[in-house]
């Protein structure tokens, strides 16, 4: 999931270069979603890790 973080801001970079607002907000969007999502589930796996021992 974090792959996808990165390519969707390596997009909204490259769109926002080419003067692309509205597709260069919208991966920046995207990307921040995907990013606090990655954030859940890593410190989900983390308590379930510490919890299992």
């Amino acid at each position: 999931m974090l792959r996808w973080t990165i390519t969707f801001v390596i997009i909204a970079i490259i769109a926002g270069i080419l003067g692309f607002g509205g597709i260069a907000g919208a991966s920046a969007g995207i990307a921040k979603i995907l990013f606090f999502i990655f954030i859940v589930l890593f410190v989900l796996s983390l308590v379930k890790g510490l919890l299992s021992k």
